[in-house]
């Protein structure tokens, strides 16, 4: 029986086929690694004062409790079991890890979902419109948000075209609510239209006005709809008053206005018959206002005290010294007023303004371009836009990314520049309605940007986060590109210099040539006419031998 088992044993083991079999990479799919495994956890502790120590220990005793864990820890069985408990410790760490791994990759997931994507595409919307009131319609010349409140807009209603202000134009500006839209909180009454309003930083309540025809006037917004006090008219100016400045101080009473009449002015409204102290735009600096450039803009850096800078009708923008600090260096002549300009546009500078983040580069615009400058180079503007089809009548910096800035356009377009992102094309362009838009107002609390039309209908946005938040790196990549493009154009401004030095030498030079050519071409007509006049008496000598040998 046993001799039988063994063969059929043998026999069975003989039929024994081996075979590589390949692995299927169907079956993969079924195979899941799941982190999160659950497990139960138990918890289990000791009572060190009932069981922990030896009885001859005594718990409270340090120094005893030390000795006796020196003691236990030279013992090498217990080395040994720390060494073992280890790996079982280093197992728990490594899936505790991936557990957390894997719960941080889902809530990033989740986070991806539910929150918005920081890269998304720039985007505005109009949340409200705030329309004037009165039916012969006027542009919004000037807007001003309050200093503290982010739902209060003063807005300045005229008319800037030229002897065609429409019959019964009402005189009258108003300070909104922005969550009310139908009416006005309050009316200001000037005399004439006002050009431009100004909130007052510290005194909140206050507001100063430039009208249509020259005048200045500050109002109290708690108390009339008239003016406190307005300038008398001997001391107006003698044109249109396109900006006001509050100029920083201890009381902030001060400011100063620019005009077309080519004159800045500075007041002191608590005594505002007569301005304080006056400046002509003259740029031969004889003071004459018949020369003087027309003000349209104007622009001051509080960091920079000594200067501030003009727009003109002229398409030039003229770097002025602040008289008010000009008092303590009487080294300095009166006439020496104005530093430098810097020639760039066709036409009337409505906007000019420093950036921010960077005050030695500012934003100009006018005719169909916007410009950014350097105060380092005279000659031209570091980076410039396209040539739109139309023309641009404001911009101004974003107040958080020093690498965006804002333009208005006469076809009722308002266009987002990212300087970073593209030089050449805004990053966004809407139109915000049908007629020109006159001016543009940053609100940086709420990321809120309104714009006023030439009919006087203000519309409110909001913009996307993406365009309200400083980006990674964004001021060191601001400033290496405005240091590059201003060497970049010291050198080309060192080439127009040198090219200009040449072709004066050249043209000296040639003046000579010029001289040299008209004596040589004097002397041969000279020598021409003298010897036709040879050859006729050589002639007539012949004609009389002849005949008298006949």
């Amino acid at each position: 029986m046993d001799t039988e088992c063994i063969e059929s044993r043998n026999i069975s083991e003989s039929m024994v086929v081996q075979e590589d079999i390949p692995p299927d990479p169907s079956l993969a799919t079924d195979l899941i690694v799941n982190a999160e495994t659950e497990s139960e956890t138990v918890s289990r502790g000791m009572n060190h004062t009932e069981g922990g120590w030896p009885k001859t220990i005594n718990a409270d005793d340090i120094e005893a409790t030390g000795r006796y864990r020196k003691k236990v820890q030279k013992d090498v069985s217990y080395q040994h079991a720390v060494m073992k408990m280890s790996t079982v410790v280093e197992d728990c760490l490594k899936q505790s890890k991936a557990d957390t791994y894997s719960e941080s990759y889902q809530t990033k997931r989740v986070e991806q979902k539910t929150k918005p994507s920081h890269q998304q595409e720039p985007s505005a919307r109009i949340i409200n419109v705030f329309r004037d009131p009165n039916k012969a319609k006027r542009a919004a010349t000037c807007l001003s948000w309050h200093p503290l409140d982010n739902h209060k807009l003063a807005v300045a209603y005229s008319c800037l075209e030229f002897q065609r202000a429409p019959k019964n134009m009402s005189f009258d500006s108003y300070i909104w609510n922005t969550e009310i839209s139908n009416k006005p909180e309050m009316t200001l009454k000037p005399v004439s239209p006002l050009v431009c309003l100004e909130y007052n930083p510290r005194d909140v309540h206050i507001l100063v006005g430039g009208g249509y025809n020259g005048q200045i006037g500050y109002w109290d917004a708690r108390s009339s709809s008239r003016p406190v006090q307005m300038s008398a008219a001997e001391h107006n100016h003698r044109g249109p008053v396109y900006k006001i400045i509050w100029l920083p101080s201890l009381t902030c009473t001060e400011f100063f206005s620019a005009s077309t009449d080519g004159q800045v002015l500075f007041w002191d409204i608590r005594k505002m018959i007569e301005p304080s102290k006056r400046l002509v735009l003259d740029p031969s600096q004889k003071e004459n206002r018949d020369n003087a450039f027309g003000a349209t803009s104007m622009e001051f850096e509080k960091t920079m005290k000594a200067k501030f800078m003009v727009g003109t009708e002229q398409g030039v923008v003229v770097s002025c010294r602040n008289p008010n600090l000009n008092q303590a260096t009487k080294s300095e002549a009166p006439n020496e007023s104005i530093i430098c300009t810097y020639h760039g546009h066709h036409g009337p500078i409505y906007a000019l303004q420093r950036n921010p983040f960077f005050p030695k580069n500012f934003l100009t615009v006018g005719d169909c371009t916007a410009r950014i400058w350097s105060e380092d180079i005279n000659e031209t503007s570091i980076m410039t836009t396209k040539n739109h089809m139309t023309y641009l009548l404001d911009g101004c910096w974003s107040p958080v990314r020093p690498s965006v800035f804002f333009t208005v356009k006469m076809d009722g377009t308002l266009d987002v520049w990212d300087i970073l992102f593209n030089q050449k094309d805004p990053t966004l362009s809407l139109k915000v309605c049908d007629e020109a838009l006159y001016s543009i107002r940053i609100q940086n609390e709420d990321s809120l940007v309104c714009c006023g039309s030439q009919l006087g209908t203000v519309s409110l946005l909001r913009m996307s986060p993406s365009l309200f938040r400083l980006k990674n790196n964004e001021k060191e990549l601001v400033s290496e590109m405005f240091e590059r493009e201003t060497r970049r154009g010291k050198a080309l401004e060192s080439q127009y210099k040198d090219m200009n030095r040449v072709k004066q030498s050249c043209s000296k030079e040639d003046k000579g040539a010029e001289e040299d050519i008209e004596e040589l071409l004097a002397r041969i007509e000279m020598e021409f006419f003298e010897n036709i006049k040879d050859f006729e008496e050589n002639e007539e000598k012949e004609r009389r031998k002849t005949e008298t040998s006949k």
